[in-house]
């Protein structure tokens, strides 16, 4: 899809706005005025949809039917319901997602389970990783004996050697955006597998798992798609090699037949056979809830608009003194921008005093989340205006925007 033109002036931007074909979903927002919310690919804000469904499973089914309620709103299945939309978004098949667990768990899981398919016990990851997947595989090899290796940013499948790699889609701090498709096809020439980490891009981008040859990947559901703060993650699973996958955490929840309490464990196919303990009901029902908003929506839309409006940042950032930390070329990049500033925790809480909320990772970066589904060009116009007028005046020098909250 060809990129938005970018406006030159704030009535350009409102040109935009007019005729964008997301601004209808804006309305699907509880934000309150006066706030630029720039955050989304951290925590999404609740929508409309996702608070009244909470509302109907809390105060309808559960209230109401009580433990009945498994039956009659048909809880059992709502992971495998929720996974068949969120499949729509990602580019696969409805039994090739569930939702379940984190994603750390879940990164453990589809590690563990590609392990014994690759040709080397051999874990993999790069160095600038988001630091749950370093972990996770670091963890993972105690266990088992494999060999965990990082390596230089970059260099995950020239290193991968026939085993197992486990590689963020967009890059967390920068939002680098990696060729899949070639990641894929480097794994399949030496034996190896690629357990991909979508945190950063399912919501966002137009992701095609299917077309870009993905296997295996795990992901969150509270940035861009807004399902609530701990919202369950996501596994995915091609449906030719869901077979050949063991979990190594077989719990009844993954078993064909839960209630016939076999000693015996048989998983169920697709990707549900990574689903462990009892599903967490009321945060699947707000994150179905929060799906409906990407009803009708064409994911290539979401993409060219949240490039478009990542563009107009990054051109509107020249000239602030600010470093650019993330790729200029936007088919290189993913739904958030990165500006580095030796001072940018002040920064961050400077804007937010001007109605921007924006986010920061140590040790100077400052994240700017383009999520395109409520956010417009004006008011990113807007945003950036004024954070050249904090950076120019030197408004966030001061003491009590330098006292750092727990959560950055």
């Amino acid at each position: 899809m060809t990129l938005i033109s970018l406006p030159e002036s704030r009535a350009e931007a409102e040109a935009l706005d007019a005729c964008d074909p997301l601004a209808p979903c804006r309305d699907a927002f509880a934000l309150p005025e006066g706030v630029t919310y720039l955050v989304g690919h951290s925590l999404g804000p609740a929508t409309k949809g996702a608070l009244s469904a909470l509302r109907r499973a809390s105060e309808g089914a559960w209230m109401a039917d009580r433990v009945g309620a498994w039956n009659s709103a048909d809880w059992i299945h709502l992971p495998d319901r929720v996974g068949a939309r969120l499949s729509a978004i990602l580019g696969a098949q409805p039994d090739e997602v569930s939702l379940c667990d984190s994603v750390s768990v879940n990164l453990f899981k589809l590690a563990a389970a590609a392990l014994p398919l690759a040709r080397s016990r051999r874990l993999v990851v790069e160095e600038d990783e988001f630091p749950t997947d370093q972990y996770i595989l670091e963890g993972l090899a105690g266990l088992n004996g494999a060999e965990c290796v990082r390596v230089p940013p970059g260099q995950g499948a020239a290193r991968l050697e026939g085993g197992v790699l486990v590689k963020s889609l967009v890059n967390f701090r920068s939002a680098e955006l990696a060729d899949m498709a070639a990641h894929e096809a480097s794994a399949r020439a030496c034996g190896g597998l690629v357990v991909w980490d979508l945190s950063h891009a399912s919501g966002v981008l137009d992701i095609e798992l299917a077309k870009q040859g993905a296997l295996l990947a795990a992901g969150c559901t509270y940035k861009y798609l807004n399902g609530g703060p701990g919202a369950p993650a996501f596994i995915y699973a091609h449906r030719e090699l869901a077979p050949e996958l063991t979990s190594p955490l077989p719990g009844w929840m993954g078993h064909a037949h839960p209630f016939e309490f076999s000693s015996a464990y048989t998983p169920k196919p697709g990707a549900a056979r990574f689903a462990a303990g009892t599903p967490p009901i009321l945060s699947l029902a707000a994150l179905d809830g929060a799906l409906d908003v990407f009803d009708g929506v064409s994911m290539q839309h979401v993409q060219a608009k949240a490039r478009a409006l990542g563009q107009m940042c990054l051109m509107m950032a020249e000239g602030m003194g600010l470093d650019i930390a993330s790729p200029q070329d936007p088919e290189r990049r993913g739904g958030h921008v990165s500006l580095c500033h030796p001072d940018g925790y002040p920064l961050v809480r400077a804007l937010s005093d001007w109605g921007i909320e924006a986010d920061f990772r140590t040790p100077h970066t400052i994240r700017f989340g383009l999520s395109p589904l409520f956010l417009g060009y004006a008011e990113i116009w807007d945003a950036m205006t004024e954070l050249a007028e904090i950076v120019e005046t030197r408004s966030w020098d001061t003491e009590a925007y330098r006292e750092r909250a727990i959560v950055t």
